[in-house]
């Protein structure tokens, strides 16, 4: 479809909703930001790996990269609530395949800076983190961390202060703790971390189709009367 059908068929969609329901998803695509994105790298705990997307829509992170070199990555529904579904999840699992090297790589074409978040020796305090520009912020997986791969290549390195006997916090906790205080000081900015007006017509259409009962007989429908 042309920019005028996809136009033409999210208003016939929208109609069959109620306005609080469009009025939520137009304030939310309104906080909607892909100038930070999360980037996981073979999480293997299902219930770990859940709560970070319900922590990435909760703060507004529409894009999460998941990296499967080793382990498969499984959603909990029970623990992101179907959070999730509103998400752009985006798998890098090709087969025999660096993918975690194929993933920065991937980022970096769009404009992406790289950072670890692992204590490092040229590592930023988290409230010290540059977020002059677009950021992907790489969680490994529990106890083994990041790869040697995403150590070597990463751009920047960022570690949240401990002042206990704890040397880390899980992945849960850290992603939600690092996405606080990125998108707090992000958002008191200047910068356009906002979605731009076809980025937010074609997540609009995406989440309309899953809110519709039946919206595939629906679409076809209207395809049909509309010639399409």
């Amino acid at each position: 479809m042309n920019k005028s059908e996809e136009k033409s068929l999210l208003e016939y969609l929208t109609g069959f909703l109620t306005e609080d329901k469009i009025e939520l998803f137009q304030r939310i695509l309104d906080n909607r930001t892909r100038y930070i994105t999360v980037v996981l790298e073979d999480i293997y705990q299902p219930h770990n790996a859940s709560a970070v997307l319900r922590s990435c829509d909760g703060f507004g992170v529409q894009d999460v990269h998941i990296i499967e070199n080793y382990n498969e990555f499984e959603v909990n529904n029970g623990v992101t609530i179907g959070a999730h579904k509103w998400l752009t999840l985006q798998h890098h699992n090709t087969l025999n395949s660096n993918n975690s090297q194929r993933c920065m790589k991937f980022l970096r074409e769009k404009g992406y800076r790289v950072v670890a978040t692992t204590p490092h020796e040229h590592d930023y305090n988290l409230s010290d983190l540059p977020i002059d520009q677009k950021t992907a912020l790489f969680f490994g997986a529990e106890k083994k961390g990041l790869t040697e791969e995403v150590l070597r290549e990463a751009d920047e390195f960022v570690k949240i202060p401990m002042y206990g006997f704890s040397e880390s916090f899980n992945i849960s906790v850290s992603v939600a703790v690092t996405l606080y205080e990125v998108i707090s000081r992000l958002r008191k900015t200047e910068i356009n971390w906002h979605l731009n007006e076809k980025e937010k017509e074609e997540l609009m259409l995406e989440w309309v189709r899953k809110s519709v009962r039946g919206s595939d007989l629906i679409e076809q429908r209207f395809r049909n009367e509309a010639s399409f």
